[in-house]
């Protein structure tokens, strides 16, 4: 459990640099490439620990995966599938890995147990666990969490109604919805992130969207494919916001990809009065993409609504830290979500108040009263396992006088591998303690 300090570098941050490959389609285009007929290639494949959870619960179900570098190739298994035995599948750290995989064998032969680490264990399970019951397969959870039992059973379609905004969930019954009896709908208040329905479409899938719903009819197949990612616009948020905070610095960061339902991050920091340039965008593969241009600015309080969260909630960590530097009060609210995350970030970001930085926590949010630009104090945090609050307190220490000390900083490979190296690259002052 490595424990590194970030300290400011002597100049700003100016360079042009990528940033790994989406974590989120990856996911999706492992878990879809298993159950495609025919042979999918991932490209740019991010490789952090999370997908590898994913690459390596599609081995366990016997499907044929090939890995070189950043590119990997998916041997589907079409109907064949899963085991009629019982298969133990390591999560890992990944909610996303348990939770789409669990639709994904709902509808498949013999009884597929899926566990992680003990972050993992404490996250809410319940959510997936009722819809897949509704549609006919046999779930059990441990008390509403992992270690998550699934049998999978002749799947029924259903209409379900998200309580709770979730890809995760609503990927996982469209999921089981391809292998139901019937059209399967789901309805969710608030959009959530779509790239399970844009890879079903580039996969052949035939989908009907609406405001709000989208409907699968049941015995489609997915059709192999190339599957280029791009950049991670949840990894370039740190890059974007390390920009921000440090006086004199102007990155271009190619390639990322900008789905709107992924860049509500951005808008804000704009409304925060970031210089955010989005520039050449195209589509490959149902995936806009572009290049980001960001340079220092001061940045100004706003006020993030409910509305917003879906949009933003992994980068609300790295809001927060946007928010630390700005003129006047952040407020953020309606993000009870961020409490049953990797760790609970909520209480996780209290610790800006080591930092220097005002800080009010409340259950479904926080206030949090910027610097107006000055530096932070230096201090010592945890990162409580979580990947991004590692990460988010490593750009803290861009612009904190003697630098901000980071335990256990290395959960950042689960999502953004060599990220503190690439600070160093940056110029940062960063070292082991």
């Amino acid at each position: 459990m490595a424990t590194v300090r970030v300290g400011p570098p002597p100049r700003g941050l100016a360079a042009t640099l990528g940033v790994p490959g989406d974590k989120s389609i990856a996911h999706r285009a492992l878990l879809l490439g298993a159950l495609a007929e025919g042979t999918t290639t991932v490209s740019g494949f991010p490789g952090g620990g999370d997908v590898l959870s994913s690459l390596g619960a599609m081995r366990a179900l016997g499907v044929r995966i090939e890995r070189a570098g950043d590119a990997v190739r998916i041997d589907g298994a079409g109907g064949r599938l899963g085991s009629d035995g019982r298969v133990v599948i390591d999560c890992g750290n990944s909610g996303t890995t348990m939770r789409l995989t669990a639709g994904l064998v709902a509808g498949g032969p013999g009884t597929v147990v899926l566990d992680g680490d003990a972050s993992l264990r404490r996250r809410p399970m319940g959510r997936v666990a009722a819809p897949l019951g509704a549609m006919g397969a046999a779930v059990e959870t441990t008390e509403g969490h992992a270690p998550v039992t699934v049998r999978g059973a002749a799947l029924r379609a259903i209409d379900w109604t998200l309580r709770v905004p979730s890809a995760q969930v609503k990927s996982a019954i469209l999921l089981a919805g391809l292998a139901a009896r019937g059209t399967t709908r789901v309805c969710e208040p608030l959009a959530s992130r779509d790239h399970t329905e844009r890879l079903l479409g580039h996969l052949g899938v035939r989908l009907e969207r609406a405001a709000g719903s989208i409907e699968v009819e049941g015995g489609q197949r997915p059709i192999g494919a190339a599957v280029p990612l791009p950049g991670d616009v949840s990894s370039a948020a740190f890059l974007v916001v390390a920009a921000l905070v440090v006086p004199g610095s102007e990155l271009r960061l190619p390639d990322v990809g900008v789905n709107p339902t992924r860049t509500g991050a951005l808008a804000i920091l704009r409304r925060m009065g970031a210089p955010i340039e989005v520039v050449g965008t195209h589509d490959v593969a149902g995936e806009p993409r572009a290049e980001l241009r960001v340079r220092w600015a001061r940045l100004r309080g706003t006020t993030v609504t409910p509305a917003e969260v879906p949009g933003a909630i992994d980068e609300l960590p790295i809001l927060c830290v946007a928010a630390a530097f700005a003129d006047g009060e952040t407020t953020i609210t309606g993000a009870r979500e961020l409490r049953v995350k990797e760790s609970d970030r909520i209480a996780a970001l209290e610790q800006l108040r080591l930092l220097g930085v005002g800080v009010t926590v409340r259950e479904d949010g926080l206030v949090i009263r910027g610097t107006g630009g000055r530096r932070l104090r230096p201090g010592r945090v945890e990162s409580h396992g979580d990947h991004r609050i590692a990460m988010a307190f490593g750009v803290a220490g861009l612009a904190a006088d003697g630098g901000v000390v980071v335990a256990d900083a290395d959960v950042a490979e689960v999502s953004f591998p060599g990220f503190f190296a690439r600070l160093a690259e940056l110029g940062a002052a960063v070292e082991g303690v």
